[in-house]
């Protein structure tokens, strides 16, 4: 499995779409200046067309965010949700056999 490097920041992801947009160098150039892949630097700047409203085929990072954020939502309420209909099973249980 590959070794994973922790996440650019977001300074040098601006700073490099910024030269991919607006250099005469090839993608592949300012990727190997950079030090990152051409494969990055290329989703890099598809992101930040999306995010700018230059490009429709994919979310914003905004709204990339916001769907992380209700998804780990729901899985906290559905976990919460398993817990009480465990919780209100047992009670009924515990109920029926004090009768």
């Amino acid at each position: 499995m590959p070794v994973s490097k922790p996440p650019y920041p977001p300074e040098f992801r601006r700073e490099a779409v910024r030269l991919a947009q607006s250099s005469g160098k090839s993608r592949q150039a300012i990727a190997n200046d950079l030090g990152v892949s051409v494969e990055t630097l290329r989703l890099w700047v598809k992101q930040a067309e999306i995010d700018a409203g230059l490009r429709q085929d994919g979310l914003t990072t905004a709204e990339t965010d916001e769907l992380r954020r209700l998804r780990r939502e729901n899985k906290i309420l559905r976990e919460e949700r398993e817990i009480l209909v465990k919780a209100a099973a047992f009670f009924a249980r515990e109920t029926d056999a004090r009768r």
